[in-house]
C-alpha cells in the first residue's frame, strides 16, 4: 500500500524501513487519508549546497485546494531510530493536519507534537543534541 511513498528512499537505509514503520503504525483513517490524496507525496530531500533543492508537487485537482508533501532528510538514516521515527510522525501529522491545529491545539508545531504524540511518536529525550538545520 505504500510503495509508492517508500520509492524515493530505496537508496537510503535505514531512512526507507525508518519510513514504513511510521506509516504502518498511523491509523488506519490517516493511512487512507493520504493513500487516497492523488496530490499526497512523500520525498528525500535533495538538498545540494550552495545549489538549494527541488521539491516537485502534484498539481491539485479541481476540487482540492493544495498538495500535500512531506520532504524528509537522508541524515534521518544516521540519529537515533527513537528521533527519526518522531520527525517522521511530526512530519507526516502537520501533512494530515494540513499544517492546522488539532483540537484544542492550535499552534501547529504543537499540534504535529501531540498529533504524532497520541499515534505513539513522543518527542524523545535525546542522549546527545542532533544537528539538524
Amino acid at each position: 500500500m505504500f510503495s509508492v511513498y517508500l520509492q524515493a528512499f530505496e537508496r537510503c537505509q535505514p531512512l526507507r524501513q525508518r519510513v514504513l514503520q511510521v506509516l504502518s503504525a498511523l491509523p488506519t483513517e490517516v493511512q487512507q487519508d493520504f493513500v487516497t490524496d492523488a496530490c499526497f507525496t512523500v520525498l528525500l530531500d535533495n538538498y545540494i549546497p550552495g545549489e538549494g533543492s527541488s521539491v516537485f508537487m502534484a498539481a491539485p485537482e479541481a476540487s482540492v485546494i493544495s498538495s500535500r508533501s512531506v520532504v524528509l532528510r537522508a541524515r534521518l538514516s544516521e540519529c537515533e531510530e527513537a528521533f527519526a521515527h518522531y520527525v517522521i510522525a511530526h512530519e507526516f501529522a502537520h501533512a494530515y493536519l494540513r499544517n492546522g491545529p488539532w483540537g484544542n491545539v492550535l499552534d501547529p508545531e504543537h499540534a504535529a507534537d501531540a498529533l504524532a504524540a497520541s499515534w505513539g511518536f513522543p518527542r524523545p529525550v535525546l542522549s546527545k543534541t542532533p544537528r539538524f538545520g
